[in-house]
């Protein structure tokens, strides 16, 4: 055997002109001289090419499939490394420009730049001669091939024969010297075709290519040839009308450039007829090979083709010695010599009539072309010669048995690889048992036949519950849950059959040698059931079109689908294997030995294996397993583990699956026999280079079975199961391609149909995909313009069928298409031509298809790219998968879908705003606070001095509007800031933006409502005072010139005086003083005029009989005992009766109940105000009366009468009116001048006494201002902040973040205390329950005094700093009167403590003081206090603090928490929408209506339905509010529009309530005077283990 090195030169020099040969001599003699030791050509091809690195470690599968910025760029080739990912992109797009392989070097691009402008040399011109920089692409393609694992050979293979070049059959590898023959590569290649003695019948042959047994022709060249025998060969295999390249040739572009490792490559193509005489160059199929380079130099490969081929063609120039090779070799096939015009000298006809005997050549063998000869009738000519041959043959021999004359010639075959002769050894020990499919797949596949799909009518039963007639629900789903546990018993009960205990091991294996397993599997179970699947289908297709008979199209559907067998349902079984085990008890060992399944199936994703997630068959999901699987695929993936979705909806046989496969590489079923069922994802891995652009690691892709497809056009749930698939595909997608083609435009009307109402759904839940329509077979290349006005049609279309759709679903407000998805009738539709270019079998894909697809390809990808919210993650996916398909489940979800990512992204939204709200409050709460603070020390501070009561109280009214808007405008901003986001999901909600906006508006309005007032009762109490004030101070004035004229008497006596003798003197003063004084009674003012007057102009506009109930009862004789409903008059007590007679909730307990509810609210605010120690104002009765109104308004569902808010309204006001006298009767009194003089006489005294005998009062008047003014001022201020600062302290806790979280925090400190009384107070008492558990959560967070302490000291230490501040600033204003430094002091302190107004006459007889001294004092004082204060936090108790707190926490929190106070019209579950403004009420958990005391019609029973599964099933409800008529719970908005009751999204989601109920029958029977439940057998199995795991699922705390 010639080296590698001769023999490259030898075929180079063969294949170039004269002139570069003597070009390439001077070169190898140059390099002969030069060089020593050089690079292989293996070794420089492959540096060239960028692929050394895979020599060894062969290129993968996945690094192909990847989605890197070569996927999608459109930039020149510019160096020969780009190459191989230029080829392979473009091959995985089966584009047949693949081999066009030509890079763009910097000296071209200079060229073409400088082409223009430089002057012609003829000399240059002449001799400019092309050094082969440019790579052969049979090199690349060898380099590929040598470089690759078995899978991307394959993967080539098969794309190079969709586009009808020729595949390696002997791949040489020059460094060994050794070939490979190419059956692994070759095995994944299907053909069908028609051969002549099928002509009749129309019948078909659907095999793999290495499976078909054909009679072979092979080309070769011996020596040197003129004539290129490639071209020669691509003109022979194509039609007139249409030529094709087929095998690579010296005149395609790169071809002329020497070959450096490919030469003794042998490839192979096939001609295939379609059955059309006309059409067809052969009519029966046939092999052809070609070996490229000299015969002489790979004798093996010679061999071969002569051992197995029927006749080999020799090319040559001129026979000589090397003749000798063509009789030595031994050969079966028949020999032709073809020679070229320069084989005529006498040499070669000598030689020749030496070959012919030995040959047995005939004149048929030989065939000259002669100069007269052209190529068109030389071609002809081999064309008979060919045909004959094939028509002739004898020996037909498949790729397959070509392996046994490979090994005796010591050729190496790809299969013999460990791997892959493991994994073919195991899938042939389980697919050689296969005889009959039906009955192989119902003894070895049981547990996924007629038990998963009656599981599968089980699980939509009790979802749907259609059946369930006039049956208990709770009952009737009982026996369902019990028929699906009998169900998975049964599954249970067989044993693992052999065939999956083969598999699983199998799968079980290495990486490698897994796959390598797969791949057999599936390519073994294609073969045995292509056969009777092919037949099947085209039988399907012509009865569709024929018959009318649904019943035969049924039975042939049936036989479709038991002779369906793939690995998807070997990895079906095993799914059903796992879920049947997951039913067993944890520790039992057959769960235990599957628990590993889950892992392997996500490896497998990983590894690029599709996983099937909609069992076609059964039409579910197998939501446990998948769940699982998922799982483990986030595990594996973590922490890169984000995902983007793109699917693909259309008809079935539009192409969908092709579509795919040409856009991502990827290998969906596409056969004829193997048709899409059900749905099925896929992993592509997307490159660090493109991640920024997607934000995520993988594409998803889910494939899917064709809507409206003939397997279920005639059946009854055609429909359902098209909306059902369509509605899931479409939710889990991030993107949908809306595949189209174009003769199917009139079922197009129905898909378009489907996929609105799909698109309609998920924008109602949050979710607005994008969409992209592919319309298939439109070729024009002005088809884009042309469409302009069909485009504009379509979308006309689908503005009418979203309105259509939008009635259907009671979703009126969407108008047009683009109103439920991202779409632009420009961009969002693309134009692919057809995808064959010419009849198949033998057409290549259109290069045009795959054009159009790359370009659909980077319009998803800029799409996505474009994707404001976040890739979701594995697990979001998973979630939002479940949740999906549960809601899918029920007849009409469409106002049901409850998602647990949408649950979280609202739960987030809630959060976040509760913390926007709690700070607006603190605030408002603080600046209300500062400025009643001013108001209050209005004449104390520097604001009385320029302005007057009203004028400050109109400031400060304007800088509360200016704080409010500033706040609302944070909020609104905040909000929209938060919907900008991209993580968290986000636009799940965007459905409810305008609601929190609203609510953000309306909590505005509250707090300006609650501050206006606030401020207007402050002035107005600050005005009362005024006058009091002033008349405090005149009276003290006159006291204080009294003392001091005393005291110039007694001192001019010039006598020392005892204090008794002073005492006489000062008694005796005061009494003339008091005498000289007027004092003027302050009558306190009757409240209940107020109040009335109040309370009349509310109701004012009620009408006369308002006015005549006013008129019939005196306020002060209301509110002094409970308040009692009673149903008076005819109409009230005849829905009394009714109500009693149907078992509905008593009309007057409904209504008392309200009536109590708003009673304690305002109770509250009574309780409040007193608390405050203030005066009354207009204003707290206004509030009161508002709080009704409004309670009222919220309450609208329950009827009342003006006879009732009247009696209502007069109760409040009567107890109100009562409180608010006692409050401003006690005020008046309190701040009686001749009071306050009196209790200050003996302060008068000794100040007396203290100014006569000349003693420094610095120290006692500093400790008594301090005590007297200062300590009070602080002791308000920390009550006044702590209650406030308790509440943000509760509600920054997670049970108090939301209303969700409130309501899962009560019910499980329910379940883990598991008391009857306090589950019977809930139920009964709602709100009481909620007051008292909020309370016992506040004493629990703060069991003692030091617990509080903090919050105390951080306020008191706050005030302290304030009041030093305030003393070291008056200290440097350095005043002569000790009056003016407290003064000054105030001033400071004027918004932070309420200072007493009497402070400033404190100091009057101490004018003279020394001022730093008292400075110094007052400082000591206020330490001693600060001391004393903090003693005193330290040991009151919590519960003491709480009588003087000014802000109750316990009711602050309650006002907070329980949002709108609506409950459940039906079982009573308290709302927990978020803002106060939502316009819908819901609940994640409902209760059994019997736990609100309802019975069953005539047997006096508790009834154990819940809401959650009325709404899914046909049963009615009658009550109050539908006049007591039956009325279908579905239709239940219709009677409580503002409620959205979820159907049960799980059995286990209520387990709860049907634990408690369980547990608690019989007391709740006695409580309600009732017997017992019917309790349904499957609720005695619930654990309270499984009781709190239903919690938190249903309030998704997992």
């Amino acid at each position: 055997m010639m080296d590698c090195m001769e023999i490259e030169m030898m075929e180079s020099t063969a294949n170039t002109s004269p002139r570069q040969r003597g070009h390439l001599q001077t070169l190898e003699n140059m390099q002969d001289k030069t060089c020593t030791h050089k690079k292989t050509n293996m070794e420089t091809i492959l540096e060239d090419l960028g692929l050394e690195q895979y020599y060894k470690d062969k290129l993968p599968l996945s690094k192909i499939l990847e989605i890197d910025a070569k996927a999608i760029s459109d930039d020149l080739v510019k160096c020969k490394s780009d190459l191989p990912w230029y080829f392979l992109k473009k091959l995985t797009m089966v584009n047949v420009t693949a081999r066009n392989v030509k890079c763009i070097s910097d000296c071209d691009l200079y060229r073409d730049e400088t082409s223009e402008t430089t002057e012609l040399d003829f000399d240059d011109l002449f001799n400019n001669v092309e050094t082969g920089e440019s790579i052969n692409p049979l090199d690349l393609i060898t380099a590929l091939f040598l470089c690759s694992d078995g899978f991307v050979q394959q993967e080539m293979a098969l794309k190079m024969s969709m586009c009808q070049f020729s595949v390696p059959l002997l791949l040489p590898n020059c460094d060994t010297t050794r070939c490979t023959l190419m059956l692994w590569a070759m095995r994944d290649i299907v053909k069908k075709y028609r051969p002549q003695h099928l002509l009749q019948s129309k019948g078909f042959i659907e095999e793999r290519i290495v499976h078909s047994q054909l009679p072979m022709v092979s080309f070769v060249r011996l020596g040197d040839c003129s004539m290129s025998k490639s071209e020669i060969l691509n003109k022979l295999l194509s039609s007139s009308q249409q030529y094709h390249d087929t095998f690579v040739h010296r005149n395609m572009e790169c071809g002329d450039s020497p070959r450096k490792i490919s030469n003794g490559l042998t490839e192979i193509t096939w001609y295939l007829p379609c059955g059309n005489k006309n059409m067809d160059i052969f009519v029966n199929p046939v092999a052809v090979a070609n070996l490229h380079g000299d015969i002489a130099s790979f004798e093996t490969q010679f061999s071969f083709l002569c051992q197995t081929s029927e006749a080999v063609f020799v090319f040559f120039d001129h026979l000589d010695d090397k003749c000798e090779l063509l009789i030595n070799t031994n050969h079966k096939a028949k020999i032709f010599l073809v020679g070229s015009p320069l084989s005529k000298s006498e040499k070669s006809l000598k030689a020749l009539k030496t070959l012919a005997p030995s040959l047995g050549l005939t004149k048929t063998n030989i065939i000259l072309r002669t100069k007269e000869k052209n190529d068109a009738d030389f071609v002809q000519d081999l064309k008979k010669t060919v045909s004959d041959v094939v028509e002739k043959s004898k020996m037909k021999m498949s790729v397959e048995q070509m392996v046994g004359i490979a090994h005796e010639l010591g050729i190496l075959v790809d299969e013999d690889s460990p791997e892959c002769q493991a994994g073919k050894q195991k899938a042939d020990a389980i697919t050689r048992e296969i005889q009959d499919i039906h009955k192989y797949k119902e003894n070895q596949l049981p547990l996924q036949g007629r038990i998963w799909k009656e599981l599968t009518c089980l699980e939509k039963e009790e979802f749907r519950l259609r059946k369930a007639g006039s049956e208990n629900i709770e009952q009737y789903k009982s026996e369902l849950q019990r028929k699906k546990k009998e169900m998975r018993k049964k599954q249970n009960s067989y044993d693992m059959s052999p065939a999956m205990t083969y598999f699983i091991d199998a799968i079980s294996r290495p990486g490698t040698e897994r796959c390598y397993f797969l791949k057999w599997m599936r390519m073994n179970l294609d073969n045995v059931s292509r056969t009777k699947l092919s037949t099947l289908r085209e039988l399907y297709k012509e009865k569709c079109n024929i018959s009318v008979n649904k019943d035969e199209i049924k039975e042939i559907d049936i036989q479709l689908s038991n002779s369906s067998l793939g690995t998807e349902h070997f990895f079906r079984e095993m799914g059903q294997l796992y879920e049947a085990s997951v039913s067993l008890p944890e520790r039992d060992l057959s769960r235990k030995q599957l628990q590993h399944l889950p892992e392997l199936c996500a490896q497998m994703l990983l590894d690029g294996f599709p996983l099937e997630l909609v069992d076609g068959d059964a039409s579910n999901i197998p939501l446990r397993w998948v769940s699982d699987v998922l799982t483990k695929l986030n595990d594996l993936a973590s922490p890169k583990n984000k995902i983007i979705v793109v699917t693909v909806l259309g008809v079935q046989s539009t192409g969908k699956s092709t579509l795919l496969n040409t856009m991502f590489g990827v290998q969906f079923a596409v056969s004829s026999g193997r048709c899409t069922r059900g749905a099925f994802m896929l992993l592509i891995k997307v490159n660090e280079d493109v991640k920024k652009v997607f934000n995520c690691d993988f594409m998803v892709i889910l494939d899917t079975e064709g809507l409206k497809s003939p397997e279920l056009a005639q059946l009854d749930n055609s429909y359902e199961h098209d909306n059902e698939l369509a509605t899931l595909v479409v939710g889990l997608s991030d993107l949908t391609i809306i595949n189209i083609a174009m003769e199917n435009s009139t079922e197009m009307k129905d898909i378009l149909q489907i996929v609105v109402h799909a698109f309609l759904r998920m924008k109602e839940v949050g979710k607005k995909p994008k969409c992209q329509f592919v319309h298939q077979n439109v070729s024009d290349v002005s088809a884009h313009d042309k469409n302009l006005r069909d485009r504009k049609l379509l979308l006309q279309q689908l503005n009418e069928m979203t309105q259509a759709a939008a009635r259907m679903e009671k979703k009126e407000k969407n108008k047009s298409f683009t109103d439920v998805m991202v779409y632009n009738a420009d961009t969002g539709n693309c134009y692919v031509p057809g995808l064959w270019n010419g009849n198949p079998p033998m057409a290549p894909v259109n290069a045009g298809y795959s054009e159009a697809v790359y370009e659909l390809k980077k319009t998803i990808i800029h799409l996505l790219g474009k994707n404001e919210a976040s890739a979701q993650t594995i697990l979001d996916f998973r979630k939002w998968m479940t949740s999906l398909w549960n809601a899918v489940k029920h007849e009409n979800f469409i106002f049901s879908f409850r998602n647990s990512i949408v649950a979280e992204a609202y739960m987030r939204l809630c959060t976040e705003f509760n913390k926007w709200e709690r700070e607006f409050r603190k605030e408002m709460f603080t600046w209300v606070t500062k400025a009643e603070t001013r108001i209050s020390n209005f004449g104390l501070d520097a604001e009385s001095e320029t302005t007057n009561i009203t004028g400050f109280l109109t400031r400060l009214k304007s800088e509360a509007l200016s704080v409010l808007s500033k706040w609302e405008t944070k909020l609104l901003e905040n909000l929209k800031e938060y919907f900008k986001q991209t993580e968290g999901h986000v636009y799940l909600v965007e459905g409810y933006r305008e609601e929190f906006s609203n609510s953000a508006k309306s909590l505005r309005r509250e707090m300006e409502r609650s501050v206006i007032n606030q401020l207007l009762a402050a002035a107005d109490i600050r005005r009362g005072m005024n006058e009091l004030d002033k008349i405090k101070e005149n009276q003290t004035k006159e006291v204080e010139k009294a003392v001091f004229e005393l005291i110039a008497k007694c001192r001019q006596k010039n006598v020392q005086m005892t204090d008794t003798e002073l005492d006489q003197e000062f008694d005796k003063m005061w009494r003339e003083i008091l005498k000289k004084l007027s004092f003027s009674e302050h009558k306190p003012k009757d409240i209940y005029n107020s109040v009335s007057y109040s309370l009349r102009n509310n109701l004012s506009h009620k009408g006369s009989r308002a006015c005549e109930l006013l008129n019939e009862k005196n306020l002060k004789a209301c509110g002094s005992g409970p308040f009692k409903y009673t149903a008076d008059g005819w109409f009230n007590r005849a829905k009394h009766t009714v109500s009693k007679l149907f078992n509905n909730e008593d009309h007057v307990k409904c209504v008392q109940k309200m009536a109590d509810s708003i009673i304690y609210a305002c109770r509250l605010f009574v309780a409040e105000k007193i608390q405050q120690k203030s005066n009354y104002h207009d204003t707290y009765i206004q509030d009161i009366l508002h709080i009704i109104d409004e309670r009222l308004q919220q309450n609208n569902d329950v009827t009342i009468d003006i006879d009732f808010e009247v009696s209502l309204k007069q109760h409040i006001c009567g107890f109100a009116a009562r409180d608010f006298q006692k409050m401003h009767e006690d005020f008046v009194h309190e701040h009686d001048p001749y009071r306050c003089l009196m209790k200050d006489k003996e302060k008068f005294r000794t100040d007396f006494k203290d100014v006569f005998h000349k003693r420094d009062q610095c120290q006692k008047k500093a400790k008594e201002f301090t005590e007297k003014y200062l300590k009070p001022a602080v002791e308000a201020y920390v009550n006044r902040y702590l209650g406030n600062d308790i509440t943000d302290e509760m509600l920054t806790k997670e049970q108090f973040s939301t209303r969700m979280s409130f309501q899962y925090a009560i019910l499980l400190d329910l379940l883990s205390k598991d008391d009857f009384s306090k589950y019977l107070y809930y139920v009964r008492s709602y709100e009481n329950y909620v007051k008292t558990w909020i309370l016992d959560q506040i004493f629990e967070h703060f069991p003692d005094a030091k617990s509080k302490f903090e919050f105390e000291d951080r306020r008191l230490k706050i005030s302290i700093s304030n009041i030093n501040n305030a003393i070291h600033k008056a200290k440097r204003r350095n005043s002569n009167k000790l009056q003016m430094f407290v003064k000054d002091m105030c001033k400071e302190l004027h918004d932070k403590l309420a200072i007493s107004q009497d402070a400033r006459s404190a100091f009057m007889i101490l004018n003279q003081a020394d001022q730093a001294q008292f400075a110094h004092w007052l400082t000591q004082s206020v330490k001693d206090m600060e001391d004393s204060l903090r003693e005193k936090f330290k040991k009151t108790t919590f519960k003491m603090i709480l009588e003087n707190l000014h802000v109750k926490p316990q009711d602050e929190m309650f006002k907070r928490l329980i949002g709108c106070g609506k409950q459940c019209p039906f079982c009573g579950a308290p709302c927990e929408a978020g803002g106060n403004a939502h316009n819908e009420h819901f609940a994640s958990l409902h209760r059994q209506r019997g736990l609100g005391g309802r019975r069953w019609d005539g047997s006096e029973k508790l009834v154990t339905d819940i809401c959650t599964s009325g709404v899914s099933s046909d049963v009615s409800f009658r009550c109050n509010e539908t006049n007591n008529q039956w009325h279908p719970y579905k239709r239940y908005r219709e009677i409580f529009p503002d409620w959205n009751i979820r159907p049960d999204g799980s059995f286990q989601a209520s387990d709860f309530w049907k634990y408690v109920m369980t547990k608690y029958n019989r007391n709740f029977a006695d409580a309600f005077e009732a017997k017992s439940a019917d309790i349904p057998s499957s609720w005695k199995d619930i654990s309270i283990k499984q009781a709190k795991t239903s919690l938190k699922e249903s309030f998704n705390k997992n």
